[in-house]
């Protein structure tokens, strides 16, 4: 047992993908029986991840999930920042520049239009909860963007790491959301060209959740999505931390 665990503390990254593959192949084959894939494989795969990050955490008292087991410890490095960067802008390969063109002004639109709705919608939830400084108002309402944008522009504004960590939670809620919802009201508003997919990944955001729901629709469309969905966290980083912080600020 003492040579496999150092087997594996040694090969950390190998195990984190073998585990990760394996996750993957259980979580479409729970897609297909029990759900008759209405629920995308990829989302309950993120629900897996989850919940194994937390018990990972409550078993070692640790504070980087699964990873503090160190049989597991290459997932620190699989999930950290320099793969996740890789996953994001691999996913615009294959995209056709001609088709991205087409687009066009909707696109750009759509970028925008996303990021404000999404803000809007967390400030009023950071509301609910009480919260009425500038700050974690902010902050939150970055989060409903994307999980990436919630701490960027919590680190920006000054807010503390309360606050930064329900930004994360809000985000990963939406790119769960996203994920699930995607396949189910394609056939209801036209997701079936690059097109379509490019303005949704632009009202949507959230690169892993759309890249995911677009994955079970039909991957033809991931690139298109996930390109403008990438943009989209881009437009977050820029805007949350500074014009929409200035007007919250104006606010409270």
């Amino acid at each position: 047992m003492d040579y496999l665990t150092t087997v594996l503390v040694k090969n950390g990254l190998i195990v984190a993908f073998l585990v990760t593959g394996i996750i993957m192949y259980f979580s479409e084959w729970l897609s297909k029986t029990l759900t008759n894939k209405k629920i995308p494989g990829s989302a309950l795969a993120i629900v897996t991840g989850l919940v194994l990050a937390y018990i990972g955490g409550m078993v070692t008292g640790g504070k980087k999930g699964i990873a503090d087991i160190p049989q597991l410890s290459g997932f620190e490095l699989m999930g950290g920042n320099m793969f996740r960067d890789f996953a994001i802008v691999s996913t615009a390969m294959g995209a056709s520049f001609g088709i991205i063109k087409k687009t066009g002004l909707a696109g750009i639109v759509s970028l925008f239009v996303g990021v404000v709705f999404s803000f809007v919608a967390g400030t009023v939830i950071a509301l609910a909860m009480g919260y009425h400084d500038a700050a974690s108002v902010t902050t939150i309402g970055a989060g409903a963007c994307t999980f990436v944008v919630g701490p960027v522009t919590g680190t920006a504004v000054g807010a503390n790491s309360e606050i930064i960590a329900i930004s994360i939670a809000a985000g990963v809620v939406k790119s769960i959301l996203v994920t699930i919802g995607t396949p189910l009201i394609a056939p209801f508003i036209g997701l079936n060209t690059p097109q379509a997919a490019m303005i949704y990944g632009g009202l949507m955001g959230t690169t892993s959740g759309t890249a995911a729901g677009l994955a079970a629709t039909d991957p033809k469309l991931v690139p298109y999505g996930a390109m403008t969905a990438t943009f989209y966290t881009g437009l977050g980083c820029l805007m949350c931390p500074s014009v929409l912080y200035l007007l919250v600020k104006a606010f409270f």
